[in-house]
C-alpha cells in the first residue's frame, strides 16, 4: 500500500511497531501535534487490543524527573506538571505495539 493511500491511524499503527516513541516523536514522523497523535492512539489502542489480534499496544507512563513519580492516571496525557512535587519537569508517555 503506497503511504499516501494510509489513514493517520494506520501510519501511527505501523510507526509504533517499528519502535517505540513519545508523541512529540510520533508527531514530527507523521506532521501532526503530539495531542492529535494522543487522540489517535487512543483509536489504534483499541484496534489493537482486540480480540483478533496477538498485538498489544504497550504504554510506558509519563515520569516525573525530579522527584520519580509515575503514578498518572491517564497515561495518553501530556501531563504538565508532576502532582507530587509540582515540578514541570515531566517526561512523555512512551507508546509502541508488539
Amino acid at each position: 500500500m503506497r503511504e499516501a493511500d494510509e489513514t493517520t491511524r494506520q501510519r501511527l499503527a505501523d510507526a509504533l511497531r517499528a519502535e517505540p516513541a513519545t508523541p512529540s516523536e510520533l508527531a514530527v514522523q507523521l506532521d501532526l501535534t503530539p495531542e492529535s497523535v494522543l487522540r489517535h492512539a487512543e483509536h489504534v489502542s483499541r484496534s489493537v487490543d482486540s480480540a483478533t489480534t496477538d498485538e498489544q499496544f504497550l504504554v510506558a507512563p509519563p515520569a516525573c524527573r525530579e522527584c520519580g513519580f509515575d503514578g498518572f492516571d491517564d497515561l495518553l496525557n501530556l501531563p504538565s506538571r508532576c502532582p507530587d512535587c509540582k515540578s514541570e519537569s515531566v517526561s512523555e508517555p512512551t507508546l509502541t505495539i508488539e
